[in-house]
């Protein structure tokens, strides 16, 4: 089975060819379907912005590594007990790349994202195909084609996000970094009914994505004074609410200073396993009271995910597809920022031909 896989570890960044990491096709073994499973033709699969870390070693440097955990395709086949949910050959799907056991401590104390077996099905989805457990596995809506539905997942951050936010109608809304995840958490937080809605992004194309999907402000932190930006939209008072979704070191910490006071800072990115941040407790936690907190996977939001998939625009983020065997040069131009978003598609599938 032909699967996009890290067959060098190393930084896809690397000016240097011969410490750079690479990105090709492998073949790996096909995945056996066990009797609660579901095979899946993978349509397509969407870059991430944590796919070029596996290359970089940050969950282990054994090559090959499987890539691919956004995907959307259609079900060619079920296990014998793999249809409680409904599900049936021909309908076209997408789902969590991660299944909770629901049996561990952490499952039971409703917190899914700490699952003691959260690995048992995490398999690479840029792939011909992909076998999940069907409580991972969702039917798309009618109206949601399949290319649209590869970001069911990049969706479920941006609701995972708006949860840890604990947003309330009006409360001004700041999100930092332009990128697929930033994008969509902008147009969940204009849902919720945010106010003062700003872009911080210092490329000029992503900051004018994020004026035609609801922002009322952009910053650009390399061009402006962001803290006096702030105090101009926000009237001195500061963003209740701060997402970060850009994972840059050099954005981070500057966000508490323009956290309204008893504000949420919620840092929804990926960020080095080795970056500390400095955090003065008296300045930030004593006397504004911010509280701080992050995100890891999104447990319990995939089925609203599903539900907002179809209400967001995400045409812009579907723009830029390479056929499997271009996987390497899908990469490249990932990497190369040319594109908020890079899509993979694995098999050609025309949604007239299957079942919906």
């Amino acid at each position: 089975m032909k699967t996009v896989a890290v067959t060098k570890i190393g930084s896809l960044r690397d000016p240097d060819e011969s410490t750079r990491g690479r990105v090709g096709l492998v073949d790996f073994p096909d995945q056996p379907l066990g009797p609660e499973d579901v095979r899946i033709r993978v349509a397509y699969a969407a870059i991430c912005g944590s796919d070029p870390h596996l290359a970089e070693g940050f969950f282990g440097t054994d090559v090959p590594i499987g890539l691919g955990h956004e995907i959307s395709g259609v079900i060619e086949e079920l296990g014998e007990r793999a249809n409680r949910n409904g599900l049936q050959v021909g309908d076209r799907v997408a789902g969590n790349f991660l299944k909770f056991c629901g049996t561990c401590r952490p499952c039971q104390a409703g917190a899914q994202q700490f699952c003691e077996h959260i690995q048992d099905y995490n398999r690479p989805g840029m792939a011909e195909t992909i076998v999940w457990h069907e409580s991972q596995v969702y039917k798309l809506p009618d109206d949601v084609s399949l290319l649209k539905g590869c970001l069911l997942e990049p969706t479920s951050v941006a609701v995972r996000i708006a949860d840890k936010t604990r947003v309330r109608v009006g409360d001004r809304v700041a999100v930092c970094g332009g990128g697929p995840i930033g994008q969509l958490a902008l147009q969940v937080m204009k849902m919720y009914g945010a106010t003062s809605l700003t872009m911080i992004e210092p490329i000029a194309d992503r900051r004018d994505m994020a004026l035609r999907h609801g922002a009322e402000h952009v910053i650009d932190p390399v061009a402006e004074n962001q803290f006096e930006r702030t105090d101009e939209i926000t009237g001195g008072a500061g963003f209740d609410v701060v997402i970060d979704a850009s994972g840059s070191t050099r954005a981070v910490k500057g966000l508490l200073d323009i956290a309204a006071k008893g504000g949420m800072v919620v840092y929804g990115a990926m960020y080095p396993h080795d970056f500390e941040m400095p955090l003065n407790l008296s300045d930030y936690l004593y006397l504004k009271e911010l509280t701080l907190t992050g995100v890891f996977v999104s447990p319990y939001a995939f089925p609203r995910a599903l539900q907002v998939l179809p209400h967001l625009d995400v045409d812009e983020l579907t723009e830029a597809v390479f056929p499997l065997d271009r996987a390497e040069k899908a990469f490249e131009v990932h990497v190369s920022g040319a594109y908020p978003k890079v899509v993979i598609r694995c098999n050609e599938i025309p949604e007239e031909t299957v079942t919906s």
